[in-house]
């Protein structure tokens, strides 16, 4: 077992106190946006082995299968196919998709073959994979995921009665939904810059008269939370892109699955997040980066659908499972009562452990060692350990589904 020494990413979205009260620290000022567990090139979790510090990548690529085990260097080769994050948002998160393994292997194909430098701001693939995730909420989170049916969405910019949207307004009523959702994103993001600007400023006033002069109307909490987007993102299409989208709010424990071609966005909260180990993203908006259409085109998948809440599934040991259909990851929640005994992991597969709440402890089966792990602090295990955890508090167990 190997305590986890992690990188804290500040990005301007972030919370300047979400992630310091959780670990602890004293805030900085500065935003604090993710903490990142696991061995991604860009900020990989430092472990402390015989020979002293290391980073975790390269402990892993030392020796793959005594770190992951042969049933995960078989299924995704020598790498540790998960990143596990804390999020902490503050303001929304750009709009975005992400491929399927297809898609993502033929976009970096053609990049590569069109020479396009792989730091270039203009690039959407970084690599071949593709990076489905799942955000489960610490705090009350709130999200927008997937495309509302198109009679809804229309009626939810029809009633803010702005004048530049009526043509969007028509089109969702014209067409089949699926063609009708595509026609009026892309119209959304092609339009004359100056002009959507103006539609986005009469659209944010209207949804924040709409919001506050009748609280209780049916929409008064949508259009609250879209006008709080157009203050952060003043004159950006990706408010309206945004309208398209099904506004989801997580309670505490619950989460949500995003699979490749959903758009999606974060907008407030805290959470666990686990996501395929890729930095493929498509964006549609709310971003001062690069927007390239027809190939956010090529990978959206335009289906109205229904954001299913997930709520854990326990087990007859009290593991609490977040099922999710990829194999790359699986993330399972233990809540520890002082006294209750100690609960044995399976071994076999790469782990990390975060407690989020309380302090527990961490036993190796085999040599008797223990780790304790107060909230915040995270641990790898091995796939060639075995540990029983035990305590008062709460640990995330993120693994593979293999």
């Amino acid at each position: 077992m190997d305590r986890l020494e992690n990188t804290v990413r500040p990005y301007a979205w972030g919370s300047t106190t979400a992630l310091p009260e959780l670990l602890g620290t004293p805030p900085t000022g500065e935003p604090q946006a993710e903490l990142w567990m696991g061995a991604h090139p860009g900020a990989p979790s430092r472990v402390e082995r015989a020979a002293g510090s290391t980073s975790l990548l390269a402990a892993v690529s030392a020796d793959p299968e005594g770190e992951l085990g042969e049933r995960t260097v078989r299924a995704f080769g020598p790498r540790l196919p998960f990143l596990l994050k804390l999020l902490a948002a503050a303001s929304p998160l750009s709009l975005q998709v992400h491929p399927d393994l297809t898609q993502a292997a033929e976009g970096y194909a053609d990049e590569e073959a069109r020479d396009v430098p792989l730091d270039a701001p203009y690039r959407n693939y970084k690599d071949t994979n593709h990076k489905p995730e799942l955000i489960c909420a610490l705090t009350p989170f709130d999200g927008l995921c997937g495309f509302r049916a198109a009679d809804d969405a229309a009626a939810l910019l029809d009633g803010l009665d702005v004048g530049g949207l009526k043509p969007y307004v028509d089109a969702l009523h014209a067409r089949p939904e699926g063609d009708a959702l595509r026609e009026v994103l892309s119209a959304v993001l092609t339009a004359d810059r100056d002009e959507m600007a103006e539609t986005v400023a009469e659209a944010a006033a209207a949804a924040e008269r709409l919001a506050t002069e009748n609280p209780a109307g049916p929409r008064a909490g949508e259009y609250a939370v879209y006008a709080d987007i157009a203050r952060h993102y003043p004159g950006d299409p990706g408010v309206i892109a945004a309208m398209l989208l099904n506004y989801v709010h997580l309670r505490p424990g619950e989460a949500l699955f995003l699979g490749a071609g959903v758009p999606h966005a974060y907008l407030d909260g805290l959470g666990v997040e686990i996501m395929a180990n890729s930095d493929n993203v498509l964006r549609c908006g709310l971003t001062p980066k690069h927007v390239d259409v027809p190939e956010l085109l090529r990978i959206v998948r335009f289906e109205p659908t229904e954001p299913a809440i997930l709520r854990p599934e326990a087990d007859a040991d009290g593991e609490e499972l977040y099922e999710t259909p990829v194999d790359e990851f699986r993330l399972s929640r233990h809540v520890l009562a002082q006294g209750a005994g100690s609960r044995s992991l399976d071994g076999g597969v790469p782990q990390i452990l975060l407690c989020t709440a309380g302090q527990v402890v961490l036993r190796d089966t085999d040599n008797g060692t223990e780790l304790t792990l107060d909230r915040g602090q995270s641990a790898f295990v091995p796939a060639d350990e075995r540990v029983h955890v035990s305590g008062a508090g709460t640990l995330f167990r993120a693994t593979v589904a293999v």
